[in-house]
């Protein structure tokens, strides 16, 4: 790992999963059909993970784009997943602080799928692809909901939120949006099912690298982390917390 780098336990808990949020690959399809994308649009990713947006989107839409990730392990699986799927001619994948990046021309799309943290939220991210934009360009951005009002502070630590007032409902994320001065002008929203397909996906990753790797120094935290996470995905996550991407354009 480089002093710019995600800690290993995010590489041992995605282990091969492609796309690193609560959407499958049937929803993300659906998010690129759903904004129309045109041949020869230019796509902007800000923490992009592993690329599967950008190479699927390449493949079926013919973009082009960059994505821009913290981890050396997840960009170099884009790149991989680029030559893969044809399309490395037509995306490219660097490593870097994606809430600093400014590509040298500006984009007709710019996203942050899941990873609001760049910008301190809502706000603060669409500044950050609002600055990559051309006129009239489009902003994508996944972001946690309350799917049900939290009834007590334990439900909230359940959801991985320090407090109530982290996630909006998602009426109130939709009024953040026009506070913010842009349209939400698509969506395409997580469901249980692709919550519980990401979720459970990682007990699966940890319990096998547990199993391989059992004098790791990671061992005991992510033997609790197994321990711990199913019940707390059954009993909070899933039925508290929604997630979803948004399009928005300028006002």
């Amino acid at each position: 790992m480089t002093a710019l780098d995600l800690p290993r336990s995010f590489v041992i808990r995605e282990g091969d999963l492609r796309i690193l949020n609560p959407f499958d690959a049937g929803k993300l399809a659906t998010l690129g059909r759903a904004i129309k994308l045109a041949p020869g649009t230019s796509i902007l990713d800000l923490c992009s993970g592993k690329g599967e947006l950008l190479c699927t989107w390449a493949r079926d839409h013919a973009v082009t784009g960059t994505g821009v990730d913290i981890s050396t392990a997840f960009t170099a699986a884009a790149r991989e997943r680029a030559v893969e799927l044809g399309v490395a001619d037509r995306v490219r994948f660097l490593h870097g602080d994606a809430a600093t990046f400014v590509p040298e021309a500006p984009v007709d799309v710019a996203a942050c799928v899941g990873a609001t943290w760049i910008g301190g939220g809502v706000p603060g991210t669409l500044e950050i692809l609002r600055r990559s934009l051309r006129p009239g360009g489009m902003a994508l951005v996944g972001e946690p909901y309350w799917r049900r009002d939290p009834p007590d502070a334990e439900t909230v630590a359940g959801c991985h939120a320090r407090s109530r007032d982290e996630f909006r409902d998602l009426p109130g994320l939709v009024r953040l949006f026009g506070e913010c001065g842009w349209d939400l002008v698509e969506m395409v929203l997580a469901d249980q099912d692709s919550w519980d397909r990401y979720a459970a996906a990682h007990w699966l990753n940890l319990r096998r690298w547990l199993d391989a790797h059992p004098d790791d120094e990671l061992a005991g935290q992510l033997r609790q982390e197994l321990t711990e996470d199913p019940l707390r995905h059954v009993r909070y996550q899933r039925e508290y917390l929604g997630w979803g991407v948004f399009a928005l354009l300028l006002r």
